[in-house]
């Protein structure tokens, strides 16, 4: 009897030992104990498969401390990348979220290794080319939407086509105020209709000729010099945690220095900000300054309007809120870590954040808008909040240790 029990004892432990072999820790810090809602947690999968050796995207289960299995998100942003034993190697990072509360400054989860395969999780983002809409560019999480404009569109109208024109490299916001997407369904219902609102938001921004909601320049200290409409498009990610594209533009003239510029997308589920990491290629001088831009009068045609702007300080931040005659009011911001103390600008159409940039080496910074139907901001005060918020939590970033079997 004591033998068998003994063998049972060896067997519970054997048992054990494997499960914990095929479990791997996550511990997340969240140091100043800021409140981070659907904070996005990320792991290079060489880490999850050197500790889970062989784990396959749709065979894993990633767990938060209470054992709730939580959506997850495997990106292979390196398609180049080969995997001929099959062993999962040539993933890019697993991605999943969680809500920190104010205070909270840690959290852990497990991610496991499983014999059946995951459920797909619904998608929170989306980015698409739309070849239908003259080379429009979309993108959009459960928070908001945006678009900036192709070549399609900026190529001359033939004599009697009455074809749309538009050259800009400004970029466009969708507001919404429902959580599931809408892109495609807007597109479909066609350009009279997603100017009204009918239930679930509208496009009332204005770009034009402007930066828009983030678009970029060069400035050269007393003008802006802005590319056109962006050449060509690639989708890296596409949910259904975050979506991950490029949009490259073609050179332009700078005061006398040719610039082009390479812009990566990052777009996370339950975010008002985008992260948007620039590239620019030019030779010559050093350096160049680059502004970020707001339109200064973003409203429809025809919407009376009382447009205000803040610069917080000790914030690398320009905040603008838009009361609007109808259709609520709206807010837009841009965070430049990058930019130095009190380093804004203007033009007569645009309202700019400045920062050095070398040639090669991206500058990263982060755009926003949020609208009063969405039911998450009623106020200016609000938004204000909540870019002061964001700006903390981009100085702050949460740090991740690994532990488990090797």
């Amino acid at each position: 009897m004591t033998i068998r029990l003994l063998l049972l004892a060896a067997a519970a432990g054997a048992t054990c030992f494997a499960s914990a072999a095929e479990r791997l820790t996550v511990a997340v810090t969240n140091t100043n104990g800021l409140a981070r809602p659907a904070e996005t947690i990320t792991i290079p999968w060489a880490s999850v498969n050197q500790h889970l050796p062989g784990a396959l995207l749709q065979q894993i289960a990633v767990k938060d401390a209470a054992g709730n299995q939580l959506p997850y998100q495997v990106t292979n942003v390196a398609p180049e990348k080969k995997d001929p034993r099959g062993e999962g190697v040539a993933y890019g990072e697993l991605i999943f979220q969680h809500d920190f509360a104010a205070g909270e400054k840690s959290a852990s989860f497990t991610v496991e290794k499983t014999t059946v395969v995951s459920p797909a999780f619904p998608t929170k983002v989306f980015a698409r080319y739309v070849p239908e809409r003259l080379d429009d560019f979309a993108w959009e999480n459960d928070k908001v939407a945006h678009r900036t404009y192709g070549p399609a569109l900026a190529a001359p109208a033939p004599p009697g086509s009455g074809k749309e024109v538009l050259v800009t490299s400004g970029m466009d916001i969708w507001f919404k105020r429902v959580p599931y997407p809408i892109v495609d369904r807007w597109y479909n219902k066609g350009h009279d209709h997603y100017h009204h609102d009918e239930g679930e938001g509208i496009d009332m921004y204005n770009v034009g000729t402007t930066r828009g909601n983030g678009g970029t320049g060069v400035w050269d200290g007393k003008a802006l010099h802005a590319g056109a409409n962006y050449s060509t498009w690639k989708v890296l990610a596409n949910g259904p945690v975050r979506a991950i594209f490029e949009l490259t533009y073609d050179s332009w003239d700078a005061a006398g220095v040719k610039v082009s510029e390479l812009k990566r997308f990052t777009v996370d589920a339950g975010h008002y900000f985008d992260q948007i990491d620039s590239t620019f290629s030019f030779t010559g001088p050093k350096q160049l300054t680059v502004a970020v831009g707001l339109n200064k009068a973003p409203t429809d045609k025809g919407q009376e309007a009382k447009v205000s702007f803040t610069r917080p300080a000790g914030d690398a931040a320009l905040i603008q809120w838009v009361e609007q005659r109808t259709n609520g009011a709206f807010g837009t911001a841009v965070i430049v870590p990058a930019a130095a103390a009190q380093a804004y600008a203007e033009d007569a159409r645009n309202a700019l954040m400045l920062a050095p940039v070398s040639a090669g080496k991206a500058l990263r910074y982060y755009v926003g808008a949020a609208w009063t139907r969405s039911g998450d901001f009623a106020t200016e005060q609000d938004w204000t909040r909540y870019v002061a918020a964001e700006s903390a939590r981009v100085r702050a970033p949460v740090t991740v240790s690994l532990s488990g079997a090797n």
